[in-house]
């Protein structure tokens, strides 16, 4: 008996990874997708994949949409994300630290944390210039292609970071091979000056500046970041690091800490 409710446990915990993976796809690929797409691009058996989103659709996880039997995120997705929201304070202070950048700088800012083992941009403002920098909230991105990924992973161990980044990762946009063994030099160099800043791995026009934002471990649960043009970047690096270690340090603990009241 207990070997087949652990059996049946086992399929439904099964059952959820791959619900978690059919959403986690559709996130990434921005567009709506037939059940035997989405099937064939994860590598799941159609038949799986077609009781998974039937089970999706009718909680309204995912919606109908584009014609042809397409589904892409639900509406009630964007409710879920609004009670995460509500219950922290640092979604409200984010945005309010973020303005505050911008106008400062006239540049990009970003709040941006880890997703898994890849970066994302979780809240952007755009600055005053007419340069526009396009950044994709909520996108995916390896670590390695990134200012903050060198803070974000900081507090693991060297053969941690290894084993955490997937080794395709490394590969870089232009097809450029960065060594493991440079990218975790460069975190612990981010460790000890409590920042980062390069010229841009994805594109080649800006400059990056990230410092951490530390939860109540003490390692960077996030990090504030200004995109810039590249030469304005160079020219005001000390301004613009002072501007964001300032901002940093008011939302310090804030990725972790719940809703008051």
């Amino acid at each position: 008996m207990d070997a087949v409710q652990d059996e049946a446990a086992g399929k439904r915990a099964r059952g959820l990874d791959r619900a978690f993976e059919i959403l986690d796809f559709l996130r990434q690929k921005r567009q709506a997708l037939k059940p035997n797409e989405i099937a064939a691009q994860i590598g799941a058996p159609r038949s799986s994949v077609y009781e998974l989103v039937n089970l999706l659709l009718q909680n309204g996880i995912l919606e109908f949409t584009g014609g042809e039997g397409r589904v892409y995120l639900g509406r009630k997705l964007y409710f879920l994300g609004a009670a995460y929201e509500n219950h922290f304070d640092f979604t409200r202070e984010c945005e309010a630290t973020l303005e505050q950048l911008a106008d400062e700088t006239r540049e990009t800012a970003q709040f941006c944390m880890l997703d898994g083992n890849r970066y994302t941009v979780v809240r952007m403002r755009e600055g005053a210039r007419p340069f526009r920098i396009s950044t994709d909230v909520g996108q995916s991105v390896p670590i390695p292609w990134t200012a903050s990924g060198r803070l974000l992973v900081a507090h693991l161990s060297d053969q941690d970071i290894l084993n955490f980044i997937p080794p395709q990762d490394f590969r870089l946009p232009n097809g450029e091979w960065l060594e493991p063994q440079t990218f975790i030099a460069e975190v612990r160099q981010a460790e000890r000056e409590g920042l980062f800043t390069f010229n841009s791995i994805v594109d080649s026009f800006t400059h990056c500046f990230a410092v951490p934002v530390r939860g109540e471990e003490g390692h960077a649960a996030a990090t504030l970041c200004l995109v810039t043009p590249r030469d304005d970047g160079i020219a005001n690096r000390d301004r613009y690091l002072d501007c964001l270690k300032k901002a940093a340090a008011g939302l310090d603990h804030a990725p972790t800490r719940p809703k008051r009241g």
